[in-house]
C-alpha cells in the first residue's frame, strides 16, 4: 500500500515536470499540458486518484502549496513597475473587481440556475487569475511591459482577495439565512482579515531585517524564508480559515518593497520560484487527477457552457472597460486585458473548500461547485493561452520583431560586431556604464543605453523583451561571469554567453567544464584584445549563405576563418562556443564568420566539410 502511495507521489511529481516540458517545445500553456496529462491519469484511465492516496493530507498540502506559489508571485513584485499605470492597476483590482463579482454572481444565477447565496460566492471566487496562469502565459507571449504588468498585479494582488470575498459572501448569507447568528459575526471576519495581513507585514519586515544584519547564514536563508511563509499561512488559517493567502501576499509584497536595501533577498527569490515552478505543476495534475468522470460529463451542459461563455464574453470585458474609463490605457490594451482572465489553481482548491462547508449547511447546488469551477478553469485556460499571442500582435501589443541580442560592452570588437548584425537586420541593443565608451557606437547608428547592467532600474528603463540572446563583451572577466550568472534565469543557459576577456592558456576539455564552455564564446583563441587586433590588422565581418545540407567539425574554422554564429532560416542565432564540436548547416541558413579578405569562406567550408 505505502509502496502505491509512493509511485502515485512519484508519478504525479514526474508527470508534472514533464509537462512544463513539452510545453515548452511546443511553446503551448503549460497549464493545458498538465490538465490533460492530470484527465488522463485520473478520470479518464483511473490509474491513479490523489485524493484517496493521500487522505486527510491532501487539502492541507495543497493549501501549503498555493501558499509559497502566492508568496513567490508577490515577492517578485517591483513597486517601480507602477509607473505610469497605477491608476489602471488600482481601478482594475478595486472597481473591476466588484463589477466582476457582481457580474459574475448575476451569471451564475440567471444562467447557471443556481441560488443567489452560492451564486455571490461563486462572484468573489471567480474574479481571481493569479500568478499560477498569468505569468507563465507572460512568458510565452513576450507582451509589451504596461500590458503585462497590469496583469501581473491584478493576478497577484487579487488571488487573495477573491477568496476573502467568496468568505465575505458566505459570512453574510449565514447572518441572514441564520437566526441564531447575530450581525456581530461578520466583525470577526474583518478582525482576522485584519489579522492576516498584520501577520503577514510582521513577518516579512522580521525576515527583512534578520537577513540584512546577517543573523541567518546563507546556506540558511532559503529554507528559513520559506518555513516563515508557511508559519505564516498556516497561523492565519487557524485564526479563520481562507486568510491564510492574504497573510503570505503581504508578506511577499513586504519583502518585495525591502528589496532594494536587502540584496540578498534576490537569491532566496530565485530558490523559491524553483520550488513554485514544481509545485505548480504537482497542484495542477493533483487537482485534475481527483476529478470524477461524472464531474467532467457535467461540464458539457447549457447551464455550465452558457456560464462560462458569458464569464468570457460579457462580465470580463466589461469590467474592465468601465473600470478603466478615463486612465492612460488605450482602446487595444483594454480590448487584450478584458478577454485575458484564465483561472488557475485558487479557484479550484478554495471552491473545493466551499462545495464541502456549503453541502454541510444543507443547500442545494453545491455539488455543482466543483463541476462549474473547473469548466471556467480548463476552458479560460485553453481560450486565453492559446489566443494571447495572436490578439497582442493583432492589437500591436507583443513585440513583432525577430530574436535580437543585447551586448554588455562597448569596445571596438563589440562595436564591429553589432555594427555587422544590424547590417544583417538583427536588432541588437548595446549598454554600457561608460558614455564615452558608447559615442563610438552611436556614430554608428547602434542602438544603446547608458547604464549599469546589474542595476535595479534597468529593466524599468529599457524594455528588454525583443531580445532573446545576452552576450558580455566587457574587458573585465568577473563582471562577465556576474552578468552571466545574473541573466541566465531570465535569457536561459543557452541564451547567455560571454566572450573571454584575457588568454585563457590552453582551453582542452580537461581545463574547462563542459558547462562553463557553453558560456564562453567563438574559439579557444578568440581574446576580446586578440580580435580586436585583427580587425585593425584587416580581418572583417562576412557571411555566407548555406545551398544545401551539411554537418562540419569545429575544427575546420582556424584562427583564418573564425565562425562567430549561424544565423538560421527560422531567424533564431547558434552561437558557436567551446562546447559545439559539430555544427549542422541547413539550406537557408547564413554562416557568420570572422576572416581575412582574402579567404574564400566557401572554400573553408566546402573543403572542410564532413
Amino acid at each position: 500500500m505505502e509502496q502505491a502511495e509512493l509511485l502515485s507521489i512519484v508519478i504525479i511529481i514526474v508527470l508534472g515536470i514533464f509537462s512544463q516540458w513539452l510545453a515548452w517545445r511546443i511553446q503551448w500553456p503549460s497549464i493545458v499540458i498538465m490538465s490533460v496529462a492530470g484527465l488522463l491519469i485520473g478520470p479518464v484511465l483511473g490509474l491513479i486518484n490523489p485524493e484517496q492516496a493521500l487522505g486527510e493530507l491532501y487539502t492541507p498540502l495543497i493549501s501549503l502549496a498555493v501558499a509559497v506559489v502566492l508568496y513567490e508571485g508577490s515577492s517578485s513584485l517591483n513597486f517601480r513597475e507602477l509607473k505610469g499605470i497605477s491608476k489602471s492597476v488600482l481601478r482594475v483590482v478595486t472597481a473591476g473587481a466588484f463589477l466582476a463579482w457582481i457580474g459574475g454572481a448575476m451569471a451564475a444565477h440567471y444562467i447557471a440556475g443556481l441560488n443567489f447565496a452560492i451564486s455571490f460566492i461563486i462572484g468573489g471566487l471567480f474574479i481571481v487569475t493569479g500568478p499560477t496562469v498569468i505569468i507563465p502565459l507572460l512568458r510565452q507571449a513576450k507582451l509589451k511591459p504596461r500590458v503585462a504588468t497590469v496583469l501581473k498585479w491584478e493576478g497577484i494582488i487579487i488571488d487573495p482577495v477573491g477568496p476573502l470575498l467568496a468568505l465575505f459572501a458566505y459570512q453574510v448569507i449565514k447572518v441572514i439565512g441564520d437566526d441564531t447568528v447575530q450581525g456581530s459575526y461578520l466583525l470577526t471576519f474583518f478582525i482576522g482579515a485584519l489579522l492576516a495581513g498584520i501577520i503577514g507585514f510582521a513577518a516579512g519586515i522580521f525576515v527583512s531585517r534578520m537577513i540584512r544584519k546577517g543573523l541567518f547564514p546563507e546556506f540558511l536563508k532559503s529554507p528559513i524564508v520559506l518555513s516563515f511563509v508557511l508559519l505564516c499561512f498556516t497561523v492565519s488559517e487557524v485564526i479563520m480559515h481562507e486568510t491564510g493567502m492574504l497573510a503570505v501576499t503581504v508578506m511577499g509584497m513586504t519583502m518585495a518593497k525591502t528589496k532594494k536595501y536587502v540584496t540578498s533577498i534576490g537569491n532566496v527569490s530565485h530558490f523559491v520560484e524553483n520550488i513554485s515552478v514544481i509545485l505548480t505543476s504537482t497542484i495542477f495534475v493533483l487537482l485534475t487527477a481527483s476529478l470524477t468522470r461524472e464531474t467532467i460529463l457535467e461540464i458539457f451542459t447549457f447551464p455550465i457552457i452558457g456560464f462560462v461563455l458569458m464569464m468570457l464574453l460579457i462580465v470580463r470585458p466589461l469590467s474592465i472597460w468601465i473600470s478603466t474609463i478615463g486612465t492612460e490605457m488605450s482602446a487595444a490594451e483594454k480590448t487584450l486585458i478584458g478577454w485575458i482572465a484564465p483561472r488557475g489553481i485558487v479557484a479550484l482548491t478554495v471552491a473545493g473548500y466551499f462545495a464541502s462547508v456549503l453541502a454541510e449547511d444543507g443547500y442545494a447546488g453545491a455539488s455543482i461547485l466543483m463541476t462549474i469551477t473547473f469548466a471556467l478553469v480548463f476552458i479560460t485556460v485553453c481560450a486565453h493561452g492559446f489566443t494571447l499571442g495572436p490578439l497582442a500582435k493583432k492589437l500591436n501589443l507583443a513585440s513583432n520583431e525577430q530574436s535580437g541580442i543585447l551586448i554588455i560592452g562597448a569596445n571596438h570588437f563589440s562595436i564591429t560586431f553589432a555594427d555587422y548584425c544590424q547590417s544583417l537586420e538583427i536588432p541588437v541593443l548595446m549598454i554600457d556604464d561608460s558614455y564615452e565608451h558608447l559615442l563610438d557606437a552611436k556614430q554608428k547608428g547602434i542602438n544603446t543605453f547608458y547604464g549599469q547592467i546589474l542595476s535595479e532600474y534597468i529593466q524599468f528603463e529599457v524594455d528588454l523583451t525583443p531580445y532573446d540572446y545576452i552576450l558580455a563583451m566587457t574587458d573585465e572577466p568577473a563582471y562577465n561571469a556576474l552578468i552571466c550568472q545574473s541573466y541566465a534565469p531570465e535569457f536561459g543557459y543557452n541564451n547567455t554567453f560571454a566572450l573571454p576577456a584575457s588568454k585563457k592558456g590552453d582551453a582542452n576539455n580537461e581545463e574547462i567544464s563542459p558547462a562553463i564552455k557553453g558560456h564562453v564564446l567563438f574559439h579557444e583563441n578568440a581574446v576580446l584584445a586578440e580580435l580586436s587586433s585583427k580587425l585593425r590588422e584587416g580581418y572583417t565581418f562576412d557571411s555566407m549563405k548555406i545551398t544545401e545540407q551539411k554537418t562540419v567539425k569545429r575544427e575546420a574554422f582556424t584562427d583564418t576563418a573564425m565562425l562567430l554564429f549561424i544565423w538560421r532560416k527560422n531567424k533564431e542565432i547558434a552561437f558557436m562556443t567551446l562546447r559545439r564540436e559539430k555544427l549542422e548547416l541547413n539550406e537557408g541558413d547564413r554562416v557568420v564568420m570572422l576572416t581575412k579578405q582574402e579567404e574564400k569562406n566557401e572554400n573553408v567550408i566546402q573543403s572542410r566539410d564532413e
